[in-house]
């Protein structure tokens, strides 16, 4: 087992908390101050490339700026009628919120999912006016296997160059993500990246560069599935090169408490929405 990367099969750890999602999603607490919009936009036309999008409830003084919401599900699990809740949280703090579902494997291995990424991303960025929001203000966020796709939309600029939108994305949030996991040795990756000719170009920390967007980069000390150093590596690599990062390790956290503390149930656990939302509001203010 390597340093860095998974410890475990990402998928296999979130495949089980499939259904306590699901079960938050339908049962759990909301906060208040926000509202669906719409569901099921179009960004693509494959069945799993749409999208539900969530804003604030008050009436704005300016157009709200506006957040792409990636989950997690190890690349090859996961829906966004799973994450409402999270996406509700994001959207009741004065962000218009647009949460994509995207094709997984075995259907497409990498680069499908990111080009995914990238195309709701510019969809998002393309609408943000309806939506109330502003497409000079947008920013990208993800958890586990969605801050992958975050930060590889946010450092590699062929993907966002690509879906017609480059220079769009201001800022870039990861929670629990894997960042600099070579080699691939557990199956969730191998299935997802094996692939590639250049293992490197999966990476995200092989494009940190000083003119990307500024990074925030949560972790907790006790993750089982991404080693929380991936963050403070990712991070370092972005100094170096001249760039913007803030990594926040949190004591006792483990991956899943990540997501799960923006949920009012659970938020008294670690301020993590507090953190990334003031990072958020700050740079895309």
């Amino acid at each position: 087992m390597t340093r860095r990367g998974f410890l475990v099969s990402a998928a296999a750890a979130l495949a089980a908390a499939c259904s306590p999602l699901a079960a938050l999603n339908a049962l759990g607490p909301r906060d208040r101050g926000a509202r669906r919009l719409a569901s099921g936009v179009r960004y693509g036309d494959d069945p799993r490339q749409r999208m539900d999008v969530l804003v604030p409830t008050a009436a704005p003084d300016r157009p709200w700026p506006v957040l792409v919401f990636f989950y997690g599900g190890g690349w090859d699990s996961g829906e966004r009628g799973h994450y409402g809740w999270a996406a509700h949280a994001l959207a009741a703090r004065g962000f218009v919120v647009a949460m994509p579902d995207y094709r997984l494997v075995p259907t497409v291995h990498f680069p499908g999912f990111i080009e995914d990424a990238a195309a709701a991303t510019a969809r998002a960025a393309e609408l943000a006016g309806t939506w109330g929001g502003d497409r000079g203000w947008l920013g990208v966020v993800g958890h586990s296997a969605g801050a992958h796709l975050a930060m590889m939309i946010a450092l590699d600029r062929r993907y966002m160059a690509g879906a017609g939108a480059p220079g769009v994305i201001r800022a870039a949030a990861g929670l629990a993500g894997p960042y600099d996991f070579l080699p691939l040795d557990v199956p969730a990756s191998i299935n997802a990246f094996g692939r590639a000719p250049d293992l490197t170009l999966t990476q995200p920390v092989t494009f940190a560069r000083a003119d990307a967007p500024p990074l925030w980069l949560g972790h907790g000390t006790d993750d089982e599935v991404v080693h929380a150093e991936d963050a403070t590596i990712l991070c370092e690599r972005m100094r170096a090169v001249g760039g913007r990062c803030e990594a926040k390790l949190y004591p006792g956290l483990n991956h899943a408490d990540l997501i799960a503390t923006f949920s009012p149930l659970f938020r008294k656990k670690a301020p993590v929405l507090d953190d990334v939302t003031a990072f958020l509001r700050r740079e895309l203010a």
